[in-house]
This record gives C-alpha cells, sequence and structure tokens, in this order.
C-alpha cells in the first residue's frame, strides 16, 4: 500500500500546513486512476495524479486552500481535461481537496498502521457542513469488483451533482494484491525487491545466509524451511538463490507441492535444460514442468546488469498480472471461504 498517510503525519509533526488531493471520480481517458492520492504543503508535494496542467491546476488550488487557513475544510472540483485544461486525453475527473491538520493525525495514524501492515481498510468521510468527519474501518474481504471510491453506497461520478450535507464517500484501500515469493538476496535479489517496492505485489523475501539477510531486510530461514514456503504455493514465485543445489530444490518443491502461479527461475536457457532433465527423472509431471520460466525476465532486453534484469523481471511480471489478475483473485478469495 502507498505511504501516503506516514507522509501526512510527518508533515503535521512539523506543523506543515497540509493539504491532501484525491482523484474522487475519473469518466474517459485520464492519467490515474479513482482513488489516487498527492499530498501538498507550501514547499513540496508527495506523489502525483498524473502530471501536466490537471495536477498543475490542482497543486495551485490545494495551496490557495492552505493560504485561506483553518477555516478552509475541503471542496470538490471538476474538471473536463480538453474542454479546460487542453490535455489530449480528454476524459474528466472530480478532485476532492482537503486540509489536514491536528485533527486529522488520529485517523491517518489509524490508517498508516494497516496501511504498513497490508491490512486493507476504508475511510469514511461523511460531509458535515463545511467539514468531513472522518473514519477508518478494517475491510475482511476487499472485493473483486468494489469500486476504489464510493458516495452512498454508489460509484463516485465525475460530473452532476456533487457530495452535499449527509453523504458519505467511501475509499476502499489496500485492494488484493498477489502474493510474490522471492528466493535469494543477492545484487539481483536486491534489485528486484527495490523494483517490486511499489508494485502492486505483496512481497515475501527470502535467504538462507545470515549476513546477507541481516543487510537487505529479508527473512533468513534454512534451506528445508526456504523449501516448505515454496512447496506451499503463491501466486508469483522467483528463485535465484547463490546455490544450485537450493535453487533446484525449490524448484522442485514448487513444482511438486500443488501451487499453479507463475514460477522464475534465473539463469541460462542451459541451466533450463538441466534442471528440466533432472525434474523429469524425479517424477515431475510435462504439466507441472510447463510452469517454468527460465530465463527471467523480457526476452528482449539482454543486459545481465542487477538493475536492468530487475527492471526487466517487473515489466514481465506485471504483465503476466495484467493477463491473469482475474483468475489469481478469484483462487485468492475461494481460498478464504
Amino acid at each position: 500500500m502507498a505511504d501516503w498517510p506516514r507522509e501526512a503525519l510527518r508533515r503535521l509533526a512539523r506543523d506543515e500546513p497540509t493539504a491532501l488531493v484525491t482523484l474522487l471520480a475519473v469518466e474517459g481517458s485520464t492519467p490515474r486512476e479513482a482513488g489516487t492520492k498527492m499530498l501538498l504543503w507550501p514547499t513540496g508535494q508527495w506523489g502525483t495524479i498524473g502530471g501536466g496542467n490537471l495536477e498543475h491546476q490542482a497543486t495551485a488550488q490545494a495551496r490557495r486552500m492552505l493560504a485561506l487557513g483553518e477555516n478552509a475544510r475541503f471542496a470538490v472540483q471538476d474538471y473536463p481535461l480538453g474542454p479546460l485544461l487542453a490535455q489530449c486525453c480528454g476524459g474528466r475527473v472530480r478532485l476532492l481537496i482537503e486540509r489536514v491538520d491536528a485533527r486529522d493525525a488520529p485517523w491517518l495514524a489509524d490508517a498508516a498502521r494497516r496501511a504498513e501492515a497490508t491490512q486493507p481498510f476504508e475511510i469514511h468521510s461523511r460531509v458535515a457542513g463545511e467539514a468531513l468527519i472522518k473514519s477508518v474501518t478494517p475491510v475482511a474481504d476487499p472485493g473483486l469488483d468494489t469500486p476504489s471510491v464510493t458516495v452512498n453506497g454508489e460509484t463516485a461520478k465525475a460530473r452532476h451533482t456533487r457530495p452535499v450535507d449527509g453523504d458519505e464517500i467511501v475509499e476502499r484501500l489496500g485492494r488484493w494484491r498477489p502474493t510474490l515469493l522471492l528466493f535469494g538476496a543477492g545484487h539481483v535479489g536486491q534489485a528486484i525487491a527495490l523494483a517490486l517496492n511499489p508494485l502492486p505485489f505483496r512481497l515475501c523475501w527470502y535467504d538462507s545466509r545470515t549476513e546477507f539477510a541481516a543487510e537487505t531486510g529479508a527473512a533468513c530461514l534454512g534451506p528445508e524451511a526456504l523449501a516448505e514456503i515454496a512447496g506451499d504455493g503463491a501466486d508469483f514465485t522467483l528463485v535465484l538463490t547463490h546455490d544450485h543445489a537450493l535453487d533446484y530444490a525449490l524448484v522442485s518443491a514448487a513444482l511438486t507441492g500443488g501451487g499453479a502461479g507463475y514460477l522464475g527461475l534465473i539463469g541460462s536457457r542451459t541451466k533450463r535444460a538441466r534442471f528440466l532433465s533432472r525434474l523429469r527423472a524425479d517424477g515431475i509431471s510435462e504439466a507441472a514442468l510447463a510452469r517454468l520460466t527460465c530465463p527471467i525476465g523480457m526476452a528482449q532486453l539482454k543486459s545481465k546488469a542487477p538493475e536492468i534484469i530487475a527492471v526487466s523481471v517487473a515489466a514481465d511480471l506485471l504483465l503476466r498480472l495484467e493477463v491473469s489478475r482475474p483468475a489469481i483473485a478469484r483462487e485468492t478469495v475461494l481460498a478464504r471461504l
């Protein structure tokens, strides 16, 4: 999840006037999705709602609100991107711009705790005159098709009637993210973990070497424990340890454990051929072997630099996620039932 609640709290601790800008609703082609947020203060900002003239106008409006003082609490602003802002995407957005100050610290702290624990939650904003009454509630199941933002239970709209006194805006955060097991905290593992950090995956990172785990923040476990984790199955698994024997044990465990997700192994086509030969000899079925991807990443990128491998792998995983998201999400929800 994004760390905007923690950043907002840091600004409040410094007594900096801060505004929170949220894409409340979108229509047509827009730079970002509904629910996207950015923070603004007099000398800086965190995040982006898509750049360009939209962000320029939103930034100016938010800072004007801050300049008006504590009595200016929130505003809802509609922007037709083509006619008003001359942006070629041509869609339409509705922004919620709100001042955050010490009164908001309790709900921001609650949101920050849940975000850091990757717990899904909702932010409820009830319109009460010139103010928003805010609260945070946990969500047991984020749902597959639930809108990111609703007003009185209906998907938020980018035109016509704006929220009025008594209306309730609900933002759902911490939506479903697939689990990604990453085995290996060497140079490539570190680069991949860094590249994946802002992406929509729930990363579980492991290494069997105490010193590498301590330096990187990966969990340190022995080979047997790692093989057990690999065998439990995950939506995505990446194997890139320092030891070919450990690589083989993890790949074998993942293929025999009954999982159906992506399984990537770092290495050359020669390594793939050798592993496949051994796996067949060990009785692994051809159907299971079809899960193995080796080499990993985008075939068009040939560089072996860790940072480029990381970008290549991240791009490949995002493409696979885009294709498999509905099926993986359904399986995740069914597993909870």
